[in-house]
């Protein structure tokens, strides 16, 4: 129930809060900071999906598979962990593209320009009043989007491998 209360609220109403905990904490303009903040950030959505998934999952599966003698480890591993694929899938691609296209926490985690992310220095490509250089950021916008789009088309065959996994009665 925590989970689905966190969810309700933006992530950005935290902001305040996180940039006190890592002034505290020595990790404020670090990327270890950042890199904390997203895996902790991403594990409750991660769990969300993944308990709606498998919420979806017919329990008569894994109850004819401990009739025919199958351990609970055996029903996760050979059933439950097969038919989760999409889901694991869309949860990677999540917790990978969120982090890359963020702007707004990294703008406050990170204070020197040395340690910028990759949307902040596109973002420094086009706020110079007199020297935008958006050719450029043009560019790097469809450089961005290249290890996305190759994650995608690669992890695309175990999104619908899984999805079609239980079609057929064979």
């Amino acid at each position: 129930m925590t989970l689905l209360v966190l969810q309700m609220f933006p992530g950005f109403l935290s902001i305040m809060a996180i940039f006190v905990l890592l002034l505290q904490t020595g990790l404020l303009n670090t990327h270890l900071g950042l890199i904390l903040i997203y895996a902790g950030g991403s594990v409750s959505f991660g769990v969300w999906v993944m308990k709606g998934y498998f919420d979806t999952i017919p329990r008569s599966l894994e109850e004819a598979a401990i009739i025919d003698g199958a351990g609970r480890a055996d029903v996760f591993i050979r059933i439950l962990l097969p038919l989760s694929v999409p889901a694991i899938t869309f949860v990677m691609l999540t917790a990978f593209i969120g982090p890359v296209m963020d702007f707004i926490l990294p703008q406050i985690v990170l204070r020197s320009s040395d340690k910028m992310t990759l949307a902040q220095g596109l973002y420094g490509m086009v706020s110079d009043k007199m020297n935008s250089s958006f050719s450029l950021f043009a560019a790097g916008s469809v450089l961005t989007a290249l290890p996305i789009t190759a994650l995608y088309m690669f992890f695309q065959k175990y999104l619908i491998h899984g999805l079609a996994a239980g079609a057929d009665k064979g």
